[in-house]
């Protein structure tokens, strides 16, 4: 195996997470090793059950913890309920989020079997972390130790999920800079957009790409054309799998796809369109286990960031309302 490859060893990677723990606000995989000993084996069987229910749901829950992290940190913000009858909005109805962010469901019944087994204990942040670790892993993907320890916001911003969460139609100078704001590389943009190896996508999100980009397979442009129509609304929410070949299994399809020129978001073409990505885009196209590693660490860096200073955070008791 290539050394590129071998922090994919435990080893490697628990000396890799402990360092960014330091570095990101003394997160540690053994945090709640004493105060909730069986965190990750409640979670990772109430994931499995979901996974068996309905496999997609893997990327649903990857997708989650990628959409609470984008907006002030890692802080379960994207799971709070607006509130009627107050000024209280959530980030559920911001534009990427509305009608498309899926697992809310799931996440309470995590939370709800482990306040069982340690109430009041484990944050709703660190349980979206985990069913995202542990939705990749089970749908093939790489597994890795979580850096736990985040706490709970009491504040949500719509504001932020609509200008901080990366568009379809981005091309690769603004999606560079979009992670940029996230202190996340151009190399992490490209692993962690490999995420896009499971799961589906709206029309909407990809007809511009399909009826009006040169960069696309004509044969797979007509392929989503078919369930597509380029008369908007029609169809909007249709779904088409971002990897036609194994849609629900965590490989390194979707960067051989975009070689090929069938990446489903204009987004995800950008990142082999003749500039600063495609040499790593073949390379993981080419090396499953560089991807893999790479996938991980950028998981691990994104899931640290943390809410903004002062933020004031709690241990919700319901992933959707802050504490009374």
């Amino acid at each position: 195996m290539a050394s590129s490859s071998s922090c994919m060893a435990w080893h490697c990677l628990l000396a890799l997470f402990l360092l960014s723990s330091t570095a990101y606000g003394q997160l540690s995989p053994s945090f709640y090793d004493k105060s909730c000993p069986t965190l990750q084996r409640t979670v990772r069987a109430t994931v499995t059950k979901a996974l068996r229910a309905e496999r997609r749901m893997g990327a649903s829950l990857l997708r989650l913890h990628f959409h609470d992290c984008f907006v002030q940190g890692c802080d379960g913000s994207i799971l709070l309920d607006d509130v009627a009858g107050s000024s209280f909005v959530g980030e559920k109805t911001a534009f990427p989020n509305v009608n498309s962010v899926r697992g809310y469901e799931v996440i309470d019944q995590i939370k709800k079997d482990v306040e069982l087994v340690c109430p009041g204990v484990v944050s709703c942040a660190d349980i979206a972390a985990l069913a995202a670790r542990d939705g990749t892993s089970l749908l093939g993907g790489p597994s890795w130790a979580v850096p736990l320890g985040r706490q709970d916001s009491t504040t949500a911003n719509m504001m932020e999920a609509n200008s901080d969460l990366p568009a379809p139609s981005l091309n690769l100078d603004g999606l560079i800079a979009a992670f940029a704001k996230k202190q996340l590389s151009p190399r992490d943009l490209t692993a962690l957009s490999g995420a896009h190896t499971i799961g589906f996508s709206q029309c909407q999100n990809f007809r511009g790409h399909i009826y009006n980009d040169t960069n696309i397979d004509p044969a797979f442009a007509t392929l989503r054309q078919r369930t597509c129509p380029a008369a908007a609304p029609n169809g909007d929410t249709s779904l088409a799998p971002f990897d036609v070949q194994t849609p629900l299994v965590f490989d390194n399809a979707y960067y051989r796809n975009l070689v090929a020129r069938r990446g489903l978001l204009h987004s995800d073409q950008e990142l082999f369109n003749g500039a600063s990505q495609d040499a790593l885009v073949s390379q993981y196209a080419a090396n499953r286990a560089l991807f893999a590693s790479d996938f991980a660490t950028a998981m691990i860096k994104m899931g640290n960031l943390a809410p903004p200073t002062g933020a004031v955070t709690q241990i919700r008791r319901n992933c959707r309302v802050v504490n009374s």
